[in-house]
This record gives C-alpha cells, structure tokens and sequence, in this order.
C-alpha cells in the first residue's frame, strides 16, 4: 500500500510549498488537490495552492520532482447535482482534469458528486439524482477511456456516502474498467455509510483511498452532513474503525495508492506510522 499525503498542509501558501512540506515529513507520494478552470489571483500572488487545470505539465511535474514527489491522483470534486454553468465546477473541468492527469502520466482522477447549491440541487428525487450524475459524467468516461485514465467516484455527498447509493451510480455508469471507487474513510462514515462494508462489497473497484478517522464530537453530525475536508486527529483515535479497514483492503490484495487527509504534521506522523504497521508495510 502506498501512503502519500494530501497538498493543502500549510495554509495560505503556494504549490511549491506544499511539495516542501510533504518531502520534509518523508513522503514520497502526493496528489494535486485543488484546481481551477484558467487562472486565479491567489495562485498568481501565492497564495492558494490551487492547480490550473490549463497548467503547463512540465511546470507541475518540475516542482514535484524537485522534492522527490510522486503524483498519485488529480482530485476534480464536483457538483454533479445542481444545473450546468460557468460557474459550477462540473463536466468540463472534469474533462480537463482527465486530459491533465494523462500529460502528467498520472492514472488516476477523483470525482464526487458534491452537495447542491441551488433548490433545483435540492429538489431532485432518487432517480433524477442518478440521471443527473449519469449525464454529466458521459464525456469524462469517454475522455478517460480514450486516454487509459481510471475515472474514480468518491463517498463526498448524499448518493456516494452510502453503499447503496455508489452502487446505484455504479450500476448506471457501467464502464467497470473505467469507472472505480475512491474510498474516503472519514467521508462514508460521517454520511451514514460504514466503510468497512465499501470494501467488503466494492473489492478491487477501489483503486485509491483517501484516509481519516473521525472524533466521537461528529457523532451528532452522522448522516446530516456530507463530506469534510480532512479529519483532526491522527488515524485509529477516532470512529471509524481505521484498523479493521486497512485490515481488509490487506485481504482483498488492495496494493494501490492512498492519500492522508489529516490536519497538523504530528497527527500526520502517527497516521503513517499506524497506516505501515497495520498494513505490515
């Protein structure tokens, strides 16, 4: 299992930063984390490490290289929910998302279908939900088939944070060799869902994961919200049964790459360390 950590450490600093920071807790794995469509004002000042998705790869991979770092995934979380617009991370950003990853030789993309902003979001039923996420996500299948990018669905909404609700979309994309799983420990719990029964029932469909364990304080929060950043505590103090999952993914033969979604470097240090003796790696 590979262990790489997450690129938002240190807040209000630029990619380049990030990458040091990474390389200077000893990983040798990362993600790109945030990204936009064109350009923004927080990257150009150096403020915000947010990726263009219009970035030259070169430039990207200049810097990860720089601090002996491996991509692992591009995250392209969406709002798959809501209407189209220019102004809603969706479709298009996905498809560019897809088409940097292959310039960077990255095979993995991570998208979700995020929480609704609008009452039309909100109003949709059961089935219109499923149609909604199936329609926009028809040319990313396409771009990623076309480019040999494994196009992943991760627990960050309302459908996705349940089995059953994955299971629906996955059912209605079809695509298995395109289409997998992006587990996020942290997410599937506090939606209601268990993790452990992700892994017991999606298999090899997941590809990636993304880890964090929960306080007990987000107990009250279980089911009503879903999707949080990154958790607060180190891996195996919380909720979630971090071990029993690491455990089975062991079982399962998942080999793959995961991600650290863990605030504060201690907390950082004590996961990875967990994640390795757990895994046996």
């Amino acid at each position: 299992m590979i262990v790489g950590c997450f690129a938002l450490i240190e807040p209000f600093s630029p990619l380049k930063r990030q990458f040091e920071l990474i390389h200077e807790l000893g990983f040798k794995y990362a993600d790109l984390t945030d990204n936009h469509d064109g350009a923004t004002l927080g990257t150009e000042y150096g403020f915000a490490a947010s990726v263009s998705l219009d970035s030259h790869p070169g430039a990207i991979q200049t810097i990860a290289h720089a601090n002996g770092l491996t991509l692992t995934s591009v995250c392209a979380h969406a709002n798959l929910l809501d209407y189209a617009s220019p102004a809603t991370y969706g479709t298009h950003e996905i498809v560019k998302a897809i088409r940097l990853a292959h310039l960077l030789g990255i095979e993995q993309v991570i998208t979700t279908e995020g929480d609704p902003k609008t009452s039309f979001g909100h109003e949709l039923t059961h089935e219109q939900r499923i149609f909604s996420i199936r329609e926009k996500l028809q040319a990313p299948i396409a771009w990623a088939k076309e480019l040999n990018i494994k196009l992943l669905l991760e627990p960050h909404g309302i459908l996705t944070d349940t089995v059953d609700g994955m299971k629906a979309i996955l059912d209605s994309l079809g695509h298995e060799e395109t289409i997998g799983v992006n587990l996020d420990t942290g997410n599937s719990w506090l939606g209601g869902g268990d993790p452990l029964q992700f892994v017991k029932t999606f298999g090899r469909r997941i590809r990636h994961v993304h880890w964090k364990d929960m306080g007990k304080e987000w107990s009250g929060k279980r089911g009503k919200q879903f999707g949080c950043g990154m958790g607060n505590i180190p891996l195996g103090d919380g909720v979630v049964g971090i071990r029993s999952i690491v455990e089975a993914l062991a079982e399962i033969g998942f080999s793959g790459p995961t991600t650290l979604e863990v605030a504060g470097t201690e907390n950082l240090k004590k996961s990875a360390e967990r994640l390795n003796l757990w895994s046996g790696t």
